[in-house]
């Protein structure tokens, strides 16, 4: 029988708890039991419920949780996150994934778990170049990433089409069909993965040729020219590319360009040569632990690079004020560069609903995490924790700062346009979700018709809602002075 949970925020677990684990067990059950599971947890939990967003009396304060996440961040950087977040409802959203957290917590879910994404919002998938040098379109950020219902994932992404399609315009009938039209996918992909053996569905990945001719028809001609655009532009997106928009020569050598506050480089950060010697050795020691997560092929080959220069960098909306590095590495010649990016990573923000991490390193969390969900991942992958920082241990992880990576511009879409980017959201989401999970009780439960579909539409208008309030409430808070934004560095 399925345990069907209804977590709040009144319900958190304890420290050591974990509410959900993946079921690895669920491959010895036939597909008629998996099946059986499905529709039991269907019985328990009807899809029409997934449309009521009815937030309680007690709803933890929106600005409140950020003010929260703020404290193990950096003081300096914080004003620049609620600075962007403040751009629009969804910029807002971008970097409120905690607030929707505590909110999905008081949802009904199925008890059906996955590997989560944990922040599935439609700006977190795009283009990246596969360890083959192919372009693929994937989820590509796993900050958050905790085994946990599948159901919050839809509903988060669901949320950010609505989100994103008001903020660009289009009438409430057409933002209705685009986000029916990506769940309506995600359920259409889960019940094709739940038909297809394990390795097939391991297997499985978006490259960019095939999705043109999936989505080309249901594109404007300038959509398709710009797709076509981003495509070649992520081919670009290298560390060659970054070598020469983040350096200049040094008495021959590169050195990373300050831009503060979005990029300053370590010899800014600290006086004296001195210390700045110990904070560089400290760094290499650092990197050279990384080494150590990789696979044996993928180390030999990081030996080849020697340390060059390192600066930190503000990247991204919600993980503005974490520690994040850009760290340059020389090949055989300054002709030979590699630019890593090391981020920090923090607690989930799921963990407080969906229970701790089997992992103690957070970084390893978001590793394991994401080589469960992509099709395939950067190969410098890895994860690393900090002993030597003056405010205590950081973990981290570890990837290529460029590697063929491009994004959708979502303000530039048409409601036809969007569409089909939430269709290929929706697939690509079901498609990390079957690697995972079982995917034979998730289709089961979801079924065939669009009552799913409907319900989350319904859910994703009335959040968007939330969402506004909450985005008004963020700019109430810099009115008053409770907390400070920095349009400098603005997304």
């Amino acid at each position: 029988m399925v345990e069907c949970v209804s977590v709040g925020p009144n319900s958190v677990p304890l420290a050591s708890g974990r509410r959900f684990a993946l079921d690895s067990a669920a491959g010895r059950l036939t597909p008629a039991e998996r099946a059986a599971r499905g529709k039991a947890a269907r019985s328990a939990v009807p899809r029409e419920r997934h449309a009521v967003y009815d937030p309680p009396a007690d709803r933890p304060d929106p600005v409140g949780l950020l003010e929260r996440q703020a404290v193990t961040r950096l003081p300096d950087l914080v004003p620049v996150r609620y600075g962007r977040m403040l751009a629009s409802p969804f910029s807002y959203f971008r970097g409120a994934a905690l607030p929707m957290a505590a909110d999905l917590a008081a949802t009904p879910v199925s008890g059906l778990a996955v590997q989560a994404c944990g922040d599935a919002h439609l700006s977190n998938f795009g283009v990246y170049a596969s360890p083959e040098r192919a372009l693929v379109f994937d989820l590509n950020d796993f900050d958050e990433t905790l085994p946990g219902p599948w159901e919050w994932d839809v509903k988060r992404l669901a949320a950010s089409l609505e989100v994103a399609g008001r903020g660009t315009g289009y009438p409430r009938g057409q933002r209705r069909q685009v986000v029916t039209a990506a769940v309506g996918r995600y359920r259409e992909a889960m019940r094709a993965f739940a038909g297809q053996g394990d390795l097939a569905v391991w297997y499985a990945r978006a490259e960019t040729g095939a999705l043109r001719e999936q989505f080309g028809s249901q594109l404007a001609a300038r959509e398709l020219r710009q797709a076509d655009s981003a495509v070649a532009k992520a081919r670009t997106r290298d560390s060659l590319q970054a070598l020469a928009q983040l350096t200049r020569l040094v008495d021959g050598r590169p050195r990373i360009v300050a831009d503060p506050p979005l990029v300053v480089p370590l010899s800014d950060l600290v006086e004296g040569a001195a210390d700045q010697a110990e904070l560089e050795a400290d760094l290499r020691r650092l990197i050279g632990d990384y080494r150590r997560t990789l696979q044996t092929d993928r180390r030999y080959l990081l030996e080849q690079f020697e340390f060059a220069d390192m600066a930190r960098k503000v990247v991204g909306v919600g993980s503005v004020g974490t520690r994040c590095w850009i760290v340059l590495m020389l090949g055989r010649d300054v002709s030979d560069p590699l630019f890593l990016q090391v981020k920090e990573a923090e607690r989930s923000v799921l963990e407080d609903f969906a229970g701790t991490s089997e992992y103690a390193n957070h970084g390893q969390r978001v590793v394991a995490g994401q080589r469960l969900m992509q099709a395939a991942s950067d190969i410098f992958l890895g994860w690393q924790r900090s002993q030597a920082e003056p405010d205590g241990p950081h973990d981290y992880y570890v990837r290529q700062l460029r590697d063929g990576k491009a994004s959708a511009d979502i303000e530039a879409m048409t409601a036809a346009g969007m569409r089909a980017y939430g269709e290929l959201c929706g697939w690509t989401l079901a498609r990390s979700h079957a690697r995972s999970g079982d995917r034979i009780a998730i289709a089961a439960y979801l079924g065939q018709s669009a009552v799913f579909d409907q319900a989350i539409a319904e859910f994703a208008a009335a959040y968007a809602d939330q969402n506004e309030r909450d985005h008004q409430a963020l700019a109430a808070a810099v009115a008053s002075g409770r907390v400070t934004a920095s349009v400098e560095g603005s997304a």
